[in-house]
Order: structure tokens, then sequence, then C-alpha cells
């Protein structure tokens, strides 16, 4: 079973395309965060640690059944709050998967959280991909804007208050993935995450932006079944080729 997170602002939607592209060999469950689409009634939650500490503690992985996590940008640093978390509860881990997210120890230097609608919706457009369109339509439409942005707020907020506590981190694999003009996360960022697991690690590139993964579902795909079955690379922590 491979576990998603999505990004700030974002729904478990997100991962539709990638859900296609590994059934069936691998079953996908994406979390919905609260406070959005189905779960629109809930109480948001600012908060990453808290975030992971809900899932974790709410999720019942089956015995002998193979469990990787996956976080794309914010979802990322989820992922690695819930991998740390599943393993001190004795799960282990096939892998886990960062996209487009900068290790746990960097330290976000923004507070949009506390700024104007007008200032998100422009860091929305600056990540690009399927959010340039939502930002268009947001824009046209006020109503809309006043229903999504409290969640996207939310989310910077998670974001930008999160600070890493040092212990222990993990020891599956990590496999961190970006896009290869991503600006908000450098090849030199991707490669921080090293640092985080006594396990191998290994970084993929792919063409495009930060939404990346649309375009490269079937890619990305590949690479978490090799996970799975044992095919992939297994490079040492010194090798970050």
């Amino acid at each position: 079973m491979l576990l998603c997170f999505p990004h700030g602002g974002g729904t478990a939607s997100a991962y539709r395309q990638l859900a296609d592209a590994l059934f069936p060999r691998i079953e996908l469950l994406a979390v919905q965060y609260p406070g959005r689409q189905d779960r629109l009634g809930e109480a948001m939650m600012p908060d990453i640690g808290a975030i992971a500490e809900r899932v974790v503690r709410e999720s019942t992985p089956h015995a002998g059944r193979p469990l990787a996590v996956f976080g794309h940008s914010m979802g990322a640093t989820v992922a690695f709050e819930a991998a740390r978390r599943f393993e001190q509860r004795g799960h282990a881990l096939a892998a886990l998967f960062v996209s487009g997210r900068t290790a746990p120890s960097v330290v976000q230097p923004t507070t949009l959280h506390l700024a104007s609608d007008r200032a998100l919706l422009d860091d929305m457009r600056r990540l690009g991909g399927p959010e340039s369109n939502v930002v268009q339509v947001l824009v046209e439409n006020p109503d809309l804007a006043e229903m999504v942005l409290p969640s996207v707020r939310n989310d910077y907020k998670a974001v930008e208050t999160y600070r890493y506590k040092a212990g222990q981190d993990v020891s599956c694999p990590i496999v961190a993935l970006r896009g290869d003009s991503d600006p908000s996360v450098t090849d030199t960022d991707i490669r921080l995450w090293s640092e985080f697991t006594s396990g191998s690690f290994e970084t993929c590139e792919f063409s495009g932006g930060h939404f990346y993964l649309d375009e490269h579902a079937d890619e990305v795909a590949s690479l978490v079944g090799s996970r799975f079955d044992g095919t992939g690379r297994n490079m040492p922590r010194t090798d970050q080729e």
C-alpha cells in the first residue's frame, strides 16, 4: 500500500493519476486533510506534526503487506513526520518518497499565511502547474475564493511554522524527487534529505516544474513499484548521484 499526502491547499484527488497508474498492482490511499471537500465541516489543522500524528494513530497497516509513504510539497514534510511515527510504533516501511520539498531542517523564511489573499494567489501562480488554472478561476469567482483560500492559508501556516525536532528519524530508504525547473526546491535542497535516514538514499529528477507529477505519473508509478518488488536501486548513503 502507498499512503499519500497532498500538497498545501491540495486534496486527495491530486493523486488520482498516480493511483490509476499504479492500479491494480499497488493500492494507493490518499489522505484528505480536514476542512476541504468531503471533510469541509471539520476544523482545519495548521500543524504538520499534529496531522501526521492523527493519520498514524487512525491507520492500521496490514501485517505482511508492504507499506510506503509518499508526500508532495507540504505533503512531503507530513509524510516524513508520519514515517517517523510509523517506525516508532514498529511498522517497517518499504520507502519514504519525498517530492518537491526541501528537507525538514530548512526553515521556511516566509510568512505568506499572514499576507493578503492576493499574495497567496500570486505564490500559487508562481508554483505553476494546475495551481495556475486554479488561481484564474479564484480571481474570477470571489465567492469560490472565499471558500477555498482558508484551507490554502491554513496549509501555508502549517509549512511556515513547522520546525523540525531532532530525534529518531527513519531507517527506511528515502527517495527524493523534484521537477528540474521547480522554483521552490533546488537539486541541492533535495539532496539534504539524505541526512534524515540511516538507510539508503537516492534522488530522481523529472522534466517540469513544481507539479511535474501530473506529467510523469507512469514513470513515478514505475519508481514506486520498484520499491515494492525489490528491483529499485539500493544506493549507499555516500553515493548520491
